[in-house]
């Protein structure tokens, strides 16, 4: 299970949370918003933090971004079938299909994103999960920022993500990386960046919806194949 108290002693270190949010919806602010899920899915989606809607339902990847990922898991889904209407319920139901995790899980005054010192604090802790509380290996990134992140404390794979990261392909390939947890258990993890799925990435935000879509036919996700065999 995820250390919650130490996400909590963590937290309250940071001096950019954005307690009026917090107050506003009657949620405790030292509460980690962690989204997880069963261990067995084959996916999982990396952000970079919540914001008012996560901290008001208490789920990540539920407002306007995230309702792009989960559009494009429920899709995959019910591909080729008469498929439910997708609506806020479908979208929370196909939320089980996937493992969740942000670079910091919790929301930053403005949404403006969390400085890399408060990253590499939170880096252990997430890297644990990753490590021992999932047992998949691919990795949808959202934007850069969750990218990045997996080359936070080793300058090497930064490096490597750094170049990866100037290809015209990167929307269509992946990078194998290795992920270390707090008691030297490694994992190596293979990493799929998407653009970040912000309204305000004016620049992708139209083409996320395909990227999403070919990303997942890709892995062959679908309705028999998001969960491995126990």
């Amino acid at each position: 299970m995820p250390d919650i108290a130490a996400f909590r002693a963590l937290a309250a270190e940071l001096d950019r949370i954005d307690l009026e949010v917090y107050a506003e919806h009657r949620k405790d602010p030292m509460e980690p918003i962690i989204g997880l899920g069963d261990r067995r899915c084959r996916l999982a989606v990396m952000g970079r933090d919540p914001g008012r809607h996560e901290v008001e339902h208490g789920v990540p990847f539920i407002g306007a971004g995230g309702q792009l990922v989960r559009r494009a898991l429920f899709d995959a889904m019910h591909a080729g079938d008469s498929s439910p209407e997708f609506d806020f319920a479908a979208s929370k139901e196909v939320g089980r299909t996937a493992f969740w995790c942000n670079t910091i899980p919790y929301k930053p005054v403005q949404n403006k994103a969390w400085g890399i010192r408060c990253k590499r604090s939170f880096h252990t802790l997430l890297a644990d999960i990753l490590v021992h509380e999932w047992d998949g290996q691919d990795v949808l990134a959202l934007g850069r920022g969750a990218f990045d992140w997996f080359g936070l404390t080793d300058k090497e794979l930064k490096a490597e993500l750094a170049t990866f990261w100037d290809r015209e392909d990167r929307y269509l390939a992946h990078v194998t990386v290795p992920l270390t947890a707090q008691d030297g258990t490694m994992r190596s993890l293979r990493v799929h960046p998407v653009p970040h799925p912000s309204p305000l990435n004016a620049t992708w935000y139209r083409k996320v919806p395909g990227l999403l879509a070919e990303r997942l036919r890709m892995l062959q996700w679908g309705p028999q194949t998001w969960r491995m065999a126990d």
